[in-house]
């Protein structure tokens, strides 16, 4: 997709569609009380365009509703199309950015290749932001998972105009129009990663696909394999991968930006990315239904990595190590056993109840070598549980954290990021609830509180460092169409990774 400004009157703006956004200004609540649908733009052409549409009620501006008006009179766009954001009261700039992608898939299925997007004209939307969202939603909206049909027809938007006012602060608007395609390409990037079969995405060719992308952006990297595993003694990812006919990859990835690696004092922050490019569930082997979808169970590793890309291309002044452990799950006549006791680098035992509790195995190694390489702060992401999804469903992904401080800038990115995450309980209850018999820890302690004594697994590693655990399992697979964005995966995490790490 290729992105324009322009700074002239949209009224005047050549193009396939023009799409506009809309509030609902009513306050009144009740059965009878009709919508006041009002357009964020001062431009009085596009008004009268749309005054009749809007008068008429058919059009209430309801959250990424929609109504397409054919040759507006007075305007040079062949199509209008009015996208609404909801109630006023409830605006905020992540309401823009999906309104931008409601507006690229509107246009998709029609053969419309291009389109213009009009900022809003807000007091509670600035510019600068609005023009980074909208761009991030476009590029979003654009993606399709349908990679390997053979049929398969080119539907990309050619070009998106981004129209801002002539009053708007041209620098401030396009320094957000590079930062949204920044991070709208590094969201995408990783959803392509997901979104590949476990054949085509096996661990040594996820870790081709980092470091082709770390030599393009300029991240230093190093992809490496059994050897290194057993050589660091990682008994805890090596037990894992070991079912398994393919390799498994650790790879590293590092960004050190210009005046801060010298200062000792300077955090360094550590990404940690479960890699699962399959899961079987091992030996404790998953049901049949469903389980194609356990490609995806690398979402954590792949979010990491875009969130690295994002990172190499907007330069923050802060350390930044990338640790992704690739493996595939697989219940070969040499995969590790329920009842088998295992070694993590960290020296800790771990007495393996359930080999479907993987992820967490190969995140307690990628902690620990986090911390061996510096990392002061630690935040990790993975699909690393069911009782996620059965706790927040696909409306908010977990959040843990052993340190206040770590979490505050975490829920703070959470308002430019726009993704939601709701932080769940770690203590002592749930830690009592892994401890084993023969061994230090359990890799299971039942179904109740799945979630969190998964998380105080991961705290047994992380030790005192300041750390946040992401688990993304309910969110990272998009089951339904939504109107800004394909069914598949939906590169969660990416971009409140970022802004963690723009806040140090």
């Amino acid at each position: 997709m290729k992105t324009e400004l322009s700074f002239a009157d949209i009224a005047g703006i050549e193009t396939e569609l023009l799409a506009v956004v809309a509030v609902d200004t009513q306050t009144a609540k009740g059965p009878d009380v009709k919508a006041e649908p009002v357009l964020l733009t001062s431009d009085e052409a596009v008004k009268s365009a749309a005054a009749t549409v809007l008068g008429s009620g058919e059009f209430k501006a309801g959250v990424n509703e929609t109504v397409l008006l054919h040759a507006p009179a007075g305007l040079k766009a062949k199509r209008l199309l009015l996208v609404g954001l909801g109630k006023q009261a409830k605006v905020t700039v992540h309401s823009v950015r999906t309104a931008a992608g409601t507006a690229v898939r509107f246009t998709k299925p029609r053969g419309i290749r291009e389109l213009a997007f009009a900022l809003p004209e807000a007091e509670l939307l600035p510019p600068g932001p609005c023009s980074r969202a909208s761009v991030e939603g476009a590029i979003v909206g654009d993606f399709d998972a349908d990679t390997y049909r053979s049929d398969r027809k080119d539907k990309s938007v050619q070009s998106f105009i981004l129209a801002a006012p002539s009053t708007f602060d041209q620098a401030t608007v396009e320094a957000g129009a590079v930062e949204g395609a920044i991070v709208g390409e590094s969201q995408n990037f990783t959803r392509s990663l997901v979104n590949e079969p476990g054949n085509k995405l096996t661990p040594t060719i996820l870790g081709q696909r980092a470091a082709e992308m770390a030599a393009a952006v300029g991240l230093k990297w190093d992809v490496s394999s059994t050897e290194k595993l057993h050589e660091l003694k990682m008994g805890a990812f090596w037990s894992v991968s070991q079912g398994s006919a393919e390799p498994p990859a650790l790879i590293v990835l590092r960004y050190e930006p210009e005046g801060v690696a010298a200062d000792p004092n300077a955090p360094i922050l550590g990404l940690v990315g479960k890699g699962i490019t399959f899961d079987t569930g091992g030996i404790s082997i998953k049901p049949g239904d469903n389980m194609e979808k356990m490609k995806y169970d690398m979402a954590g590793g792949a979010a990491m990595l875009g969130a690295m890309r994002a990172i190499a291309l907007l330069k923050p002044k802060v350390r930044v190590i990338c640790i992704v452990c690739a493996a595939e799950n697989m219940p070969d006549g040499k995969a590790y056993k329920p009842g088998d006791v295992v070694t993590a680098m960290s020296g800790k035992t771990i007495d393996v109840i359930n080999t479907d509790a993987e992820g967490r195995l190969v995140l307690a190694d990628g902690l620990t070598y986090a911390r061996q390489l510096g990392a002061t702060h630690l935040i990790d992401a993975a699909t690393l549980t069911g009782a996620i999804g059965v706790a927040l469903g696909q409306h908010n992904a977990g959040a843990f954290s052993n340190d206040d401080a770590a979490f505050a800038k975490f829920a703070a990115a959470l308002g430019t990021s726009g993704e939601k995450f709701w932080r769940m309980p770690l203590g002592e209850e749930y830690a009592e609830q892994i401890k084993s018999d023969i061994g230090d820890i359990k890799n299971t302690g039942g179904r109740a509180g799945g979630a969190s004594t998964a998380a105080e697994f991961l705290h047994v590693f992380a030790e005192d460092t300041p750390w946040i655990h992401l688990d993304i399992a309910g969110m990272a697979w998009i089951d339904d169409q939504r109107p800004y964005i394909a069914k598949g995966p939906s590169g969660v995490g990416v971009r409140s990774i970022l802004e963690w790490v723009r806040s140090y």
